[in-house]
Order: structure tokens, then sequence, then C-alpha cells
């Protein structure tokens, strides 16, 4: 379980968090959403440890993760949306570099690399920008750890890899594992991050499952335009309109018209979650 509690932290004199508080908790892949700059790689590099909070406190099954103790570094690991390539094949560097991880399985960065179709004996300086990526993926995934932190995974992959990413995540990750990945594009994610939690500067406007999205607001695809709804956009053949759900009735909840909503409706949204 990770505790987020009045979490703070700035860059000189720009305040990026304030005040964030949260509990991540196990079995959960959590969507981290928001605008440039709002801080998402700046709190997945807290929940790492790479950074120490300015305020508040972060603990991670009760261990401070700047303290950077073993036994939790062990324990998770962490993915930014930028990868270094390396002068040595990936097969022989994830053997070297997964030492410093206990649960690490060669057999399994090798099988999801393949499952990727990325050779594993090929030098990693040598791959594509979409390869190296797919090497780190595999790498993190054959980590099994029980805290995984992804920083835009599916930058720079092609439509294909998109689909194998989401089914190696779901097949090579355990069911208690806590994931948070940091994301734009929605879509590539859509049907597996639950909760969603959406940043803004220095707040947090929407920390809740699908289930919650979907009892609070109501998912419309029809052809008609309804005048009292938060937002509305054209699609081909109708709309996509959000808008209470003052009845009750089930809908498929679109994340990318969730995220409009909650950025044109700020306070009504934070409220609308918060009355529980």
């Amino acid at each position: 379980m990770i505790k987020i509690q009045d979490l703070a932290f700035s860059y000189g004199k720009n305040e990026v968090l304030k005040n964030i508080s949260m509990d991540l908790e196990p079995g959960r892949i959590y969507g981290l959403l928001g605008e440039n700059g709002v801080g998402k790689t700046t709190l997945l590099t807290l929940l790492c440890g790479l950074k120490k909070t300015q305020g508040g406190t972060i603990t991670t099954d009760g261990r401070n993760p700047w303290n950077r103790e073993p036994a939790l570094l062990q324990d998770q690991y962490y993915l930014p949306d930028e990868v270094a390539p390396v002068n040595d094949k990936a097969i022989a560097w994830a053997k070297a570099a997964g030492k410093f991880w206990p649960n690490f399985k060669l057999d399994r960065f090798d099988t999801i690399l393949r499952e990727f179709e990325v050779d594993p004996a090929q030098k990693m300086n040598a791959m594509s920008a979409g390869q190296l990526k797919k090497s780190y993926i595999a790498f993190a995934l054959a980590c099994n750890t029980r805290y995984l932190f992804l920083d835009e995974p599916t930058n720079g992959l092609d439509i294909p890899s998109k689909a194998q990413f989401r089914s190696a995540l779901m097949k090579y990750t355990a069911e208690d594992s806590t994931i948070v990945i940091s994301t734009h594009q929605v879509r590539d994610l859509e049907n597996i991050i639950d909760p969603i939690i959406i940043l803004d500067r220095r707040d947090v406007l929407l920390n809740a499952t699908v289930e919650r999205i979907a009892e609070k607001l109501f998912f419309d695809y029809g052809t008609t335009l309804h005048p009292d709804a938060l937002y509305s956009e054209q699609l081909p053949g109708g709309f996509i309109q959000v808008l209470p759900n003052t009845e009750k009735a089930d809908s498929k909840v679109n994340i990318e018209a969730l995220f409009n909503t909650v950025h044109k409706h700020k306070e009504l949204v934070k409220n609308l979650f918060s009355n529980e």
C-alpha cells in the first residue's frame, strides 16, 4: 500500500504539487492523467524515491521511498518516458541488470521480448526507438515487482505494439501489484486502467474507479444534443456527451471525454466525487 499525505513539491518558485493526498492500493492499475506540466512525472519520481518530498509524506509499506532501502528498491521499478540505448545485446544487458531485482526472470524477459517481435540477441544501440522501448518494457515486467511505475509507456510504439503491451501487462503482472501509468495516450490504455487519477496544477481533480465514475456520470452516444450536458463532442453519426447520472443508468466510460469534462467543470466534478 502506498500512502500519500499532503504531498508538496516545487522547482524553485514553481509549485508543481500541493497538498496531494491519496492511497494507491494493491491489485490496481492506476491511470495518471493530466496536461503537460501538472507534475505527473514528478509524482512518479517521488513515488520511486528519485526525488525527495518537500512537504507531506509518501510511504510504501511503511517505508519512505527517499531512504532508498534495498528491501523496497528490489520490489519496485520505474520506467521513464525516454530510455537510453546500451552498447550490449538485450539479453546480456538484462541478465546483468536483473541481478538487482531478486524476482527477475530472464526467461520471462526473453519470452516477452519475442512476443514483442524483438530479437533478444540484438544490440540495444542498434534498435529502433520502438524496439528499444519494448526491450525496457519487457525488462520492467520481467523484474516481477509489486510496485511498477510507467511514464508514457506507449510513446514510440506502433499500433500492433500497443496491443502487445496491453496483453503483456495483463499477462505478466501479479494480481496484487500496484501499477501507476502516466499517459497522454488514453485510448491506448482505456480498457486496462482503473482507477483513474486526473491531476491539475497543484491539485487532484479526480481519483475514482471506473465503476464509481459510471455511477456519477452518464456517457451518452446518441444523436440528440442534451442542453444539460457537461461536455459534448460531435462524432461521425452523432455525439459523445457527458451528463450527471441522475437516473443511475449504465453507460461505458469514455476516458477522453471524461478528461475534457473534468477540466471544463473542475469544482463541480470535485464536489460530485467528494460527497461520499
